[in-house]
C-alpha cells in the first residue's frame, strides 16, 4: 500500500521542463551495514539564497534536501531515514543551485497561477486512500522523507502550481511547416529507428496448457485476463501480458522469428527455452526514416519546450538568484 506513496515521492522532484535533475548527485544509498557518517544541518536562521529579493533560510533547504535524499532512495527500493542523510552531504552544494532555481520557478508561476486548495485536497486524498489508518500513513510519510501531512501538502501545492505554470507556457510557443521541415532535415539521424514489433503473450510450461490457451483467445477469451491468471511471466502478466515494444534480437531466436515473420493480430503458439509462447504482434513497424506526418508532432513538442525553457531561463536572471554555498560549509567554485 506504500507504493502510490513512493510514485507521489518520486514525481515531485523539480519543475520538469528540460531542467537539470533537482536530487542530489549521489545516486548510490549506502550498505546497510556500513557505518553512517555524521550529518550537520545548516543553521536554520541562516540565509543560504535570495531569490528575487526573498531570502531562503536554512530550514529551507534542509526541507527539500531531505524530500530529495528520500527520493533517491525509493528510487532504488531503500525507506529514507535521518541516519543516512550524512552520505549525501557532499552533494548539498550542487543541489542548492538546482534549489534556489527551483524556487525561482515558483515565484514566477504564483505571479499568474496558483493550485487550489480542492486540487491540493484530491490529491491528498488520493495518497492517503491506499493506508488502512493513520499511523501507517504517518510511517509512509516518513519513510518519504515528509515530515508529516502538512509537509507533503506544501510540496504538492508547489509542484502542482509549477506545472500549471510550464503547461500554460508552452502553447504560446508555435512552429510552422517551414520551421518543422528544416529542423526534421538537419536531425535525420535522430528520426532513424530501428524495426519494432509491439507484442503481448502467455507464458505457460507444457504445449498442452499452450494449445488450451490458444483456444481460448481464438474464440474471443480476453487476453489480458488469461495473461493475469495463467502467464507465468511474472512481469509481463500484471500487464496483461504486453511486452512493449521489441527491436529484432532482443528476444530469444524463436521469439523473435514469429515477433517479426509472424502474421498480426492472430495469436501464434511458438515454443523457447522458457517454455510455450501464446503470443500476438500487436504492430509491426519497419526500420528507416520516420516518416514527417509522425515526427512532426514530436519537433513542434520539442521546439515548444526548448523556447519554453529559453523563456523561462531569461525571467529567472531577470527576477535574480544569488546563492551562498559558504553557509552549506561548501566552497564556492
Amino acid at each position: 500500500m506504500r507504493q502510490t506513496l513512493l510514485t507521489l515521492a518520486l514525481l515531485l522532484g523539480g519543475a520538469a521542463l528540460a531542467q537539470t535533475d533537482t536530487t542530489p548527485a549521489t545516486t548510490t544509498p549506502p550498505a546497510a551495514t556500513e557505518a553512517a557518517k555524521p550529518y550537520q544541518p545548516v543553521d536554520a536562521a541562516a540565509v543560504v539564497a535570495q531569490v528575487g529579493g526573498q531570502g531562503l533560510t536554512g530550514a529551507d533547504f534542509e526541507r527539500a534536501f531531505r524530500i530529495a535524499v528520500a527520493r533517491v532512495l525509493n528510487s532504488q527500493g531503500v525507506p529514507y531515514s535521518t541516519d543516512m542523510l550524512g552520505e549525501f552531504t557532499e552533494a548539498r552544494g550542487e543541489f542548492l543551485t538546482q534549489f534556489a532555481r527551483d524556487q525561482a520557478v515558483y515565484q514566477l508561476a504564483k505571479r499568474s497561477v496558483q493550485a487550489t486548495p480542492a486540487q491540493v485536497d484530491e490529491q491528498l486524498a488520493k495518497a492517503r486512500a491506499n493506508f488502512s489508518s493513520d499511523a501507517e500513513f504517518a510511517e509512509a510519510l516518513k519513510s518519504t522523507g515528509y515530515a508529516d501531512e502538512s509537509d507533503l501538502r506544501a510540496e504538492i501545492e508547489r509542484q502542482t502550481t509549477v506545472q500549471a505554470y510550464l503547461d500554460a507556457l508552452k502553447p504560446r510557443f508555435t512552429f510552422g511547416d517551414a520551421v518543422v521541415q528544416g529542423f526534421y532535415n538537419l536531425n535525420r539521424a535522430a528520426f532513424t529507428r530501428e524495426a519494432q514489433a509491439c507484442v503481448k503473450h502467455v507464458l505457460v510450461k507444457t504445449q498442452a496448457e499452450g494449445q488450451t490457451v490458444l483456444k481460448d483467445v481464438q474464440g474471443g477469451g480476453d487476453f489480458a485476463k488469461i495473461a493475469q491468471e495463467k502467464s507465468q511471466d511474472p512481469g509481463s502478466a500484471a500487464q496483461g501480458g504486453d511486452l512493449g515494444c521489441i527491436a529484432p534480437g532482443d528476444t530469444v531466436a524463436a521469439f523473435d522469428k514469429a515477433s517479426f515473420s509472424g502474421p498480426l493480430n492472430q495469436p501464434q503458439l511458438v515454443q523457447t527455452e522458457y517454455g510455450w509462447h501464446v503470443l500476438v504482434v500487436t504492430k509491426r513497424t519497419d526500420a528507416g526514416l520516420t516518416p514527417l506526418t509522425e515526427a512532426a508532432p514530436l519537433i513542434r513538442e520539442q521546439l515548444a519546450r526548448n523556447a519554453a525553457q529559453k523563456y523561462v531561463d531569461a525571467q529567472i536572471a531577470r527576477l535574480g538568484v544569488k546563492t551562498s554555498p559558504e553557509v552549506l560549509g561548501t566552497p564556492s567554485k
